[in-house]
């Protein structure tokens, strides 16, 4: 149908498809023609910035950090013994409000391994911004926590996006779990979850002997920490796949490490406690360690409220 006013065409509209025309302009055919063209631009500027601001950076040395990543762990393997040393162990009654400690070393026989922890901090409202670590925990009650982060110089603040554009150097903190998980349980009060992982024979101790290697080679050869390629989850993931090859395969949910629950469930990486729902209800602990006094036993406390462990974990795959 078309409409003319003294003799010009201003509107066409066509069935079947057919464009939809204003004084002449193709409406939708403009529309996409510029949508392209701005993010193909979008694109180019943002490639340029990159090859010529962000690329050539290098990882920073000689920098004051912030009191909380200021020590970067290292690492001597000694036969099962491994030793790491500056071991933070903070306490924290709230995140501007805490006593600072770093222990000089903490040595651990991979023999005495326990149990590996799988845990998930949700520290943002959108659900698949998530953190992640793991927790190793041994015989004799010592429960040290694996966390791949972002170091921050002194006075910066993490942000995502900052993380796009090499703002962080990737740092593998090493820490007692009262500190490392009650931070996030009680200082921040975020939503935790701690799942007990399910690991080959052997492969535990390959994995903190893997820890040991990737903490020194930190040290070594200092990469740049990037929000979506290189997290805490993709870090983890890495790790596990040169233990065990192939364990976790390629998931979009990896960049997304909220959602890394769901995944590790239905890959048997994690206890199954009644189904993926029971499993989630039964892991979440941040309610539970409000409870802590601040003067017991922080890790034996939460474990009360976790599920023993099922007889038959070894036997998994």
């Amino acid at each position: 149908m078309e409409i003319t006013i003294g003799g010009m065409k201003t509107l066409e509209s066509g069935i079947g498809g057919e464009a939809l025309e204003l004084m002449g302009i193709n409406i939708f055919g403009s529309f996409w023609s510029i949508l392209l063209t701005a993010v193909a631009v979008f694109f180019l500027i943002s490639s340029l910035i990159w090859m010529i601001k962000v690329y050539p950076k290098k990882p920073r040395t000689g920098v004051k950090w912030n009191s909380d990543c200021e020590f970067q762990s290292k690492a001597v393997i000694d036969g099962d013994d491994v030793t790491f040393f500056n071991v933070r162990d903070f306490f924290w009654r709230t995140t501007k409000d805490r006593d600072e400690k770093w222990d000089e070393k903490i040595t651990v026989n991979v023999n005495e391994i326990k149990d590996v922890w799988f845990v998930v901090d949700h520290f943002h409202k959108i659900h698949g911004l998530a953190h992640t670590f793991l927790t190793i925990e041994f015989n004799d009650g010592t429960c040290l926590s694996f966390s791949f982060e972002a170091r921050r110089i002194k006075g910066q603040r993490y942000h995502p996006w900052d993380g796009m554009w090499r703002n962080y150097e990737l740092f593998l903190l090493v820490g007692h779990e009262r500190d490392l998980l009650g931070l996030r349980t009680n200082a921040r009060g975020n939503k935790d979850y701690m799942f007990r992982a399910i690991t080959p024979p052997g492969k535990e101790k390959q994995l903190v002997f893997g820890l040991a290697k990737s903490i020194n080679s930190l040290i070594e050869n200092p990469i740049w920490y990037h929000s979506i390629l290189t997290t805490c989850n993709t870090s983890i993931v890495k790790l596990v796949n040169k233990v065990t090859p192939g364990r976790i395969p390629f998931f979009l949910r990896n960049f997304l490490p909220g959602y890394t629950p769901k995944v590790a469930f239905k890959l048997a990486l994690i206890e199954d406690w009644g189904g993926f729902e029971n499993t989630l209800d039964k892991a979440r602990i941040d309610e539970k360690a409000m409870l802590w006094d601040g003067k017991g036993d922080y890790s034996q406390m939460i474990r009360t409220h976790l599920p023993a462990k099922k007889s038959s974990t070894s036997e998994n795959k």
